[in-house]
């Protein structure tokens, strides 16, 4: 049975000792994965590192940084002093988090970023999806909406997350504004802050207080996208609100297939791809093998129209968490 997101603690922990020499299978390789918070994005990005790490016969060590850059900090000096081989991470920051993986890259260790990465050439590759297109698959789907359903005009509210990674939030915004901007009846009313579900529910609800002639909101990232769904329907306005999304999660797959038909599209990541090619590349740059600088992965749009792939995409989503 899928466990909708709000409620569910996911718990990835670390602890020094865990990670000392005397833990390890001796002989082979040691690899650390890190992500920064605990959610289905990159509770995926950690099944994907296990897979990988397994298939390659490697030790895996895993750990949270929580969103705090001393924490990140802290983790990253402990890998150093347990001489790793490489540390997988999805950065904090561009430019704070470089210090600390300049030293562990002096001890000899290779770096991996995902998701998000750092202004400078230390790790060896950087896995990403393609932001842009990711805002801009939605948009299609909700400027195809607007068309078919509106009359090609609308007033759309946008949540973004700006305060968390700036650069991705502006790149996926940015994407979908360039497809439903495309309709010279579309204006962009509202532009709000707000990643986490909680917080998201109360800047949806504001806006729309505040804004009564919305007819859509886009959430740039799952927490968003689940929090403006959440308000639509405690405002009771379903019925002419509609919520466009990015990211996807087990609750948004829910929401897409519910008969309260708020949710209309979401383009989904592939976070255990991105996982797993992260260590693979992490292995191939400790083999001496040419690894890609740079890898952007396409998003999947997941639609309210075709049901059938949404139900596929949750098959295999259960199949990933199951056999994690």
């Amino acid at each position: 049975m899928i466990r909708q997101i709000l409620g569910v603690a996911i718990v990835l922990t670390f602890t020094v000792s865990g990670c000392s020499p005397g833990k390890q299978n001796a002989g082979k390789r040691t690899i650390a994965g890190m992500v920064f918070q605990e959610d289905q994005f990159f509770r995926l990005v950690l099944f994907g590192m296990r897979d990988a790490a397994k298939r390659h016969d490697v030790n895996f060590l895993e750990a949270n940084s929580v969103g705090k850059p001393d924490k990140e900090i802290e983790l990253i000096g402990t890998y150093i002093s347990n001489h790793v081989d490489a540390i997988i991470l999805s950065p904090l920051s561009a430019q704070a988090s470089i210090s600390a993986l300049r030293r562990a890259n002096e001890k000899g260790i290779t770096i991996v970023t995902y998701n998000t990465t750092v202004e400078s050439d230390i790790p060896v590759s950087f896995v990403e999806s393609n932001q842009v297109r990711l805002g801009a698959s939605t948009g299609a789907a909700a400027r195809e909406y607007i068309e078919k359903h509106l009359g090609g005009k609308a007033n759309i509210a946008i949540l973004a997350f700006l305060s968390n990674a700036p650069e991705q939030s502006n790149m996926r915004t940015d994407g979908f504004k360039s497809e439903v901007t495309k309709l010279p009846g579309v204006h962009i009313v509202a532009e709000q802050d707000a990643w986490m579900p909680e917080t998201a529910v109360k800047k949806a609800g504001d806006i729309l207080t505040a804004n009564p002639n919305i007819d859509i909101i886009f959430a740039a990232n799952e927490g968003g996208t689940i929090g403006s769904v959440l308000a639509v329907k405690n405002a009771g306005k379903g019925n002419r609100v509609k919520v466009f999304g990015t990211d996807m999660g087990e609750q948004l797959i829910s929401f897409l297939l519910s008969d309260d038909n708020i949710l209309q599209a979401i383009t989904a990541q592939q976070p255990f791809t991105m996982g797993s090619m992260a260590v693979d590349a992490a292995i191939d740059a400790l083999d001496g093998k040419p690894v890609e600088k740079s890898v952007a992965l396409e998003g999947v749009l997941l639609t309210r129209e075709r049901p059938d792939e949404i139900r596929a995409f949750r098959q295999n989503l259960e199949k990933m968490i199951a056999e994690k």
